[in-house]
């Protein structure tokens, strides 16, 4: 892998599609998956062929409400439909998982840098995933498995904090019984019925199977989350370049006008929101204000 790799740079195979304009277009929605409570899994249907790269978000606008920026967390593959998991947390996400089938939605985008998943290929890939964290990251793991033959070993690490909160549990369950890739899930805390891992997600780090000189880890979870993460990643001996994250900082324009996810010299919405962490090292710390 060439660690000069810089997010948001044109990918092969077309490269990171540009944005369609500032302006919302309205889209509806096909199908709404409640996921667990307060989380819902959006599926789309735009009106021309929508293309993506793994680690891209859009801007959701609810009409009347306001706008809020959301990870793609559908097949890159899969041109007809647009997938969103969205969190109930605040006046616009929770109007979003309000919607129902054939409701209209306002759409803008894709935003962003990406995930190095082309130029992973060839290494082992380490994902790291915490909570809603593994969104912008299933992407990632369908773009890997469908071209299962270009990697090397494949690892999943998920977190979430009990056996209710878990995302995806059907893929997850069926990616576990497949024989070329390792799954590892943990909950923060279970009741005596729980038959899996109890622990915070950075744990099983240890207990994971990592070659440090062929690896390449992409994590997205709570910040205090990759945190931890990139501490144990460290200890096995993998290098900051070689380590990307996706930032979550509040976004509001999503072409770095407006300033209010500044990160250090970066914009989240315009530089990432994916990041090769030994570019924004110095920054990592420094909480959002």
């Amino acid at each position: 892998m060439s660690t000069d790799h810089n997010p948001g740079e044109a990918e092969e195979e077309g490269g990171a599609p540009s944005p369609h304009g500032v302006v919302p277009t309205p889209v509806s929605v096909s199908r709404v998956r409640r996921e667990m409570a307060g989380v819902v899994t959006l599926e789309l249907t735009p009106a021309s062929a929508f293309g993506f790269v793994p680690g891209q978000f859009n801007m959701l606008y609810m009409f009347g409400l306001g706008e809020v920026a959301i990870s793609l967390s559908g097949a890159p593959a899969e041109e007809n439909r647009v997938v969103h998991t969205v969190r109930a947390v605040g006046a616009v996400t929770q109007a979003i998982t309000r919607l129902r089938r054939n409701d209209v939605v306002g759409v803008r985008g894709p935003y962003g840098s990406y995930w190095p998943v082309l130029e992973s290929e060839g290494n082992d890939v380490v994902i790291v995933a915490g909570g809603i964290g593994l969104a912008p990251l299933r992407p990632v793991i369908y773009r890997v498995l469908a071209h299962r033959q270009r990697y090397g070993r494949v690892v999943v690490l998920y977190g979430a904090r009990g056996p209710a909160d878990i995302l995806y549990r059907r893929e997850l369950e069926a990616w576990q019984r497949r024989l070329d890739v390792d799954i590892m899930v943990t909950v923060d805390h279970a009741a005596a019925d729980w038959r899996g891992n109890v622990g915070v997600v950075p744990a099983l780090i240890g207990r994971a199977p990592i070659d440090p000189d062929h690896t390449v880890a992409m994590v997205c979870g709570p910040e205090i989350m990759m945190r931890f993460t990139i501490e144990a990643l460290r200890q096995r001996g993998l290098v900051t370049d070689r380590i990307f994250l996706s930032m979550e900082r509040n976004m509001k324009c999503a072409i770095g006008f407006c300033g209010h996810c500044q990160f250090g010299p970066a914009f989240v919405c315009r530089d990432g929101p994916v990041f090769r962490f030994d570019r924004i090292a110095p920054f990592f710390n420094i909480r959002e204000i």
